[in-house]
């Protein structure tokens, strides 16, 4: 399979908005979600903080810090997800990157745990500024 190719992370000030781009090359199924890896933090320590779910339809979730804030959505047209992010603070800052679970079926919501999913992008950088 073509890896995700992720897109649309950029610098910011506070309280500034990005969206993030995940495209494809085949329709996304199951369960997919966001993760960033805070500067310096090894690859391990990668946080999931928006994920998807489109088993039974689609059931999207969110980590506590970024509810209200950030938005994950899916464009079967286009192949494509995306993460809105808006009111970005300073702690957003990270490599975000975009990944699927092919194989992986779940009634409910994925677990945001970086060895459940197999496939990813090679991130994209988000800068915020205080």
């Amino acid at each position: 399979q073509a890896p995700l190719v992720e897109s649309g992370g950029g610098s910011v000030q506070a309280g500034g908005s990005l969206r993030l781009s995940c495209a494809a090359d085949r329709p996304l199924r199951g369960c997919m979600a966001w993760f960033r890896q805070a500067p310096q933090a090894p690859e391990k320590a990668r946080e999931g903080v928006a994920g998807m779910n489109t088993v039974l339809g689609i059931r999207s979730f969110y980590i506590g810090s970024v509810k209200d804030r950030f938005t994950i959505s899916l464009d079967n047209a286009k192949n494509t997800m995306y993460l809105d992010m808006n009111a970005l603070k300073p702690e957003d800052t990270g490599m975000y990157y975009c990944a699927t679970a092919p194989g992986v079926w779940i009634n409910g919501d994925c677990p945001l745990f970086s060895t459940t999913y197999s496939r990813w992008g090679q991130g994209t950088q988000v800068t915020v500024s205080s």
